[in-house]
């Protein structure tokens, strides 16, 4: 646990075309924090978040879902959205309410149409956003090719947080990135955060939730990356 995140709180969105493996990321979520003891499946309707007995007999979510965890002493509430298309409408009502957004990408099929669209939708309601491409275990494409993919149809500013020269690939994202960067080989940890909250850039990891690989790594860029937003005290 790290002082400077003690306290700290932020609400976070999974956003993901149907069958990427959403409900599997958020139980990956909840167990490797600690919030849930047993991991639960879609196949065996004993997931956290699908309570309700249509989403267990479908093995889809629906209503969205709301969760608490801590990690590196930052508190975070994880909302679960529906991926099919029939219930975009409930989907968007979340985005309403975010400081960030998890964009999941199945690693076996790669940018699909929905994908896009909610794309668009995190744009429109500018949520930085981060990216997981999830099912890397049954995945026939390599990382460079599904970041390929990535940067074709969403933004070529997604950038792969697991390559050595990330900070580089960031750097080139932004002038006064280049600048700082340039000038001391390095950004420092507010540059990241503040430029990654204008959706200057957009980081991508790769891992398996059902094999919870990648999912320490995608807490641990969540936390590094994330400010907390000011709220006024009235709406």
């Amino acid at each position: 646990m790290t002082e400077n995140n003690r306290n700290r709180h932020i609400c976070t969105g999974l956003m993901a075309h149907v069958d990427s493996g959403k409900t599997t990321l958020s139980e990956a979520l909840l167990y490797t924090s600690g919030a849930i003891r047993k991991l639960g499946k879609v196949d065996t309707k004993d997931a956290f978040l699908d309570t309700d007995a249509r989403e267990r007999d479908r093995g889809i979510t629906i209503f969205s879902k709301q969760a608490e965890l801590t990690w590196q002493g930052m508190e975070l509430t994880l909302l679960d959205t529906p991926g099919h298309v029939d219930f975009s409408a409930e989907m968007e009502r979340v985005l309403q309410v975010l400081d960030y957004a998890v964009l999941l990408i199945s690693g076996a099929d790669g940018v699909q149409g929905h994908t896009r669209t909610l794309w668009r939708l995190l744009a429109r309601y500018n949520i930085p956003t981060f990216i997981f491409v999830n099912k890397m275990d049954i995945s026939y494409q390599s990382q460079a090719d599904l970041l390929q993919d990535l940067q074709t149809h969403l933004s070529s500013n997604i950038i792969d947080m697991t390559l050595d020269d990330a900070q580089e690939q960031i750097s080139l994202c932004d002038e006064a990135l280049l600048n700082e960067y340039l000038e001391n080989n390095t950004l420092s940890k507010d540059s990241l955060q503040i430029s990654f909250a204008k959706r200057t850039f957009f980081p991508v990891l790769f891992g398996s939730a059902l094999k919870n690989e990648g999912i320490d790594v995608l807490m641990d860029t969540i936390i590094d990356l994330s400010l907390e937003k000011e709220y006024p005290g009235e709406f």
